[in-house]
């Protein structure tokens, strides 16, 4: 497609979450560092939430990859400044669970699953457990910490989540023998809200709200991706495009993305070595969830929907 022609190895913007494309804008980076510090200090249960498309998956994705380095630079929660250097061994061990609206029994299976725990699928709950329990009691002896990620955690049971609680009972004198991080969208605090998780909402030590990016900062995140995919020139996107994209999107990771994907497309096609606020704009017509205050200045309705679909066979083709 348009990589040769931009000069580019892989696409910039793929909506695949992979860490080597992470942004360390202030919001991002406060963010791991509230994950790092709150892991390393081995509290029970850390709630990140945002909107749809805000970077949550990556966010958790790069936590798991930095959580078991050995020289990890973080910084105090809330700060940017990167002089801190914490030396953590490798001690974690991790499961990650991308869809948790499993009812109890199937949660603790997953678990299972994750801890490489050989259990019939036949076993009863109360005998789950214990495998659960005796694993972790091996791991804490081990000197090992034992860290589960839930993402999409606004769509688990309310049963699922008190079942979770209780396996964070477990502790030594010392601490849990059993972490618990909830990404999930705004929903997740209305989840919690209920009065029959008020004990798990009780123990919520660490959260953090992720939000999109600035408008500063969508120049840079533009530029970050652009060189980890291979660019070697000057700006590919224009001051007007940037501003128009950060405009339509509200700054939001995910719609960044497809927005200025397909606006490099529409400059490939045409033979432009520079995104314009045009292309933006009508990359944006055809993306849903964008904003549309721009609307009375740009391409509009039907006409533009064609020519994008257009410009887009023709190009696949």
């Amino acid at each position: 497609m348009y990589l040769q022609h931009f000069g580019l190895r892989e696409f910039p913007f793929s909506l695949t979450p992979d860490t080597s494309f992470f942004f360390a804008c202030s919001n991002y980076q406060e963010g791991l560092n509230t994950l790092l510090i709150a892991a390393r200090n081995g509290e029970g249960f850390i709630k990140i939430t945002g909107e749809v498309g805000n970077g949550k998956t990556m966010l958790c994705r790069k936590f798991l990859a930095t959580l078991n380095q050995g020289h990890q630079a973080t910084t105090p929660i809330g700060t940017q400044d990167a002089s801190t250097v914490v030396k953590t061994p490798a001690r974690f061990v991790t499961a990650y669970l991308p869809n948790p609206y499993l009812e109890p029994r199937s949660l603790l299976l997953a678990l299972a699953g994750e801890f490489r725990i050989e259990v019939d699928e036949t076993i009863d709950q109360h005998y789950l457990l214990k495998a659960l329990t005796k694993t972790l009691l091996d791991f804490a002896r081990e000197g090992k910490r034992v860290l589960v990620c839930l993402d999409e955690a606004q769509a688990m049971p309310l049963e699922s989540l008190e079942v979770l609680r209780l396996l964070t009972n477990l502790e030594t004198e010392k601490r849990k023998l059993l972490q618990v991080v909830l990404f999930g969208q705004p929903e997740l605090n209305e989840q919690l809200s209920h009065n029959s998780v008020r004990q798990l909402r009780q123990r919520i030590s660490f959260q953090y709200e992720l939000k999109g990016l600035r408008h500063d900062e969508v120049e840079r995140y533009l530029r970050h991706r652009l060189a980890v995919a291979g660019y070697s020139g000057d700006t590919l996107f224009s001051k007007s495009a940037t501003g128009k994209l950060h405009r339509i999107t509200g700054g939001t990771p995910r719609l960044v993305n497809i927005v200025a994907h397909k606006a490099l497309m529409l400059a490939f096609a045409e033979g432009r070595q520079q995104v314009t606020g045009k292309h933006i704009a009508l990359a944006a017509t055809d993306t849903p969830e964008v904003r549309r205050d721009w609307l009375p200045w740009a391409m509009t309705g039907v006409v533009a929907a064609v020519s994008i679909l257009a410009v887009l066979w023709m190009i696949w083709q």
